[in-house]
C-alpha cells in the first residue's frame, strides 16, 4: 500500500461512519423525519434506502482496505498526518458538545457536514502523494472511475428527486449527499489526469531506477509495479 495515503483511509472510515449514522436516523427515526418536515415547509427527507446501503457497503469496505494497510508493506513514514487527528478529534469534541447544548436533529446534521467535510479533504492526502512520487503505481484507478461514475449517478438522482417532489430547492436538503457528488466528480477528473496524461509510466520509482526500470516496463504486459525478488517475466 505504498502508493495509498494513509489520510486518504481515514477519512473514508470516518466519513463513512458520520453519513451511516446521518442514513440510519433519517431513514428510521419518526422523530428525525418529522423535525425535517417541520423545519422545511412539510416536505420529506430525501433519504432512501439505496443511500443507507451505499453507506454502509462503502463503510465496510473502507475498514477492509483500512485494515490492509496494517497487513501490506507501507512506507515507515506512512501515517495519519497531524491534520488528519487535528480534524478527527477536533470534530468528535464538537460532536460531544453538540450532544450536550443541542438537540439530536442538530446532531445529526453535524455528522453529516463531517461526512461532507471528509469528501472535500480526502482527495487531497492522494492527489499530492501521486505528484509527490509522480507515480499512480499503488493506487487503483478502478476505484477512481467506479467513484466517479457512483458520483454522477448519485447527483443526478438527487435532481430528479427533488424536480419530481416539486420543490428543486430539496436537493440542499441533503447537502452532505450533494456535496458528495461534486466533489468526487471534480477529484475524480483529477485523478484521472494524473492517471492517463501526467504520470503514464507503470513502475514504482521506489522499488527500481533508471533505465532497469523502464526496460523491465516496457517487458511488463501490464500495468502494477515490479517486484525485485520477482524475475523478468512480470506477472
Amino acid at each position: 500500500v505504498e502508493g495509498l495515503s494513509i489520510d486518504f483511509l481515514v477519512y473514508n472510515v470516518y466519513g463513512f461512519t458520520c453519513y451511516a449514522l446521518f442514513n440510519t436516523a433519517f431513514f428510521f427515526s419518526k422523530r428525525i423525519g418529522d423535525e425535517y418536515a417541520r423545519r422545511n415547509d412539510g416536505h420529506q427527507n430525501l433519504v432512501r434506502f439505496n443511500d443507507l446501503f451505499f453507506s454502509y457497503h462503502a463503510l465496510i469496505l473502507s475498514l477492509v482496505t483500512f485494515a490492509q494497510s496494517f497487513y501490506y508493506k507501507r512506507g515507515p513514514t506512512q501515517n495519519a498526518s497531524l491534520t488528519a487527528r487535528v480534524f478527527f478529534f477536533g470534530t468528535i469534541g464538537g460532536l460531544c458538545l453538540s450532544l450536550v447544548f443541542s438537540s439530536g436533529y442538530n446532531t445529526i446534521y453535524l455528522l453529516s457536514f463531517i461526512k461532507l467535510g471528509c469528501s472535500m479533504i480526502k482527495y487531497v492526502p492522494q492527489a499530492w502523494l501521486n505528484y509527490r512520487r509522480k507515480s499512480t503505481v499503488g493506487w487503483s484507478i478502478h476505484n477512481i472511475i467506479l467513484d466517479l461514475t457512483g458520483g454522477i449517478l448519485s447527483f443526478a438522482q438527487l435532481i430528479i428527486d427533488a424536480a419530481r417532489s416539486g420543490n428543486v430547492a430539496e436537493a440542499l436538503g441533503n447537502p452532505v449527499k450533494f456535496g458528495m457528488g461534486l466533489a468526487s466528480i471534480g477529484f475524480d477528473l483529477v485523478f484521472l489526469t494524473q492517471h492517463y496524461v501526467l504520470y503514464t509510466d507503470r513502475y514504482d520509482p521506489q522499488d527500481l531506477s533508471g533505465i532497469e526500470a523502464q526496460v523491465r516496463y516496457q517487458n511488463t504486459p501490464t500495468y502494477g509495479s515490479t517486484d525485485d525478488s520477482s524475475d523478468n517475466s512480470t506477472f
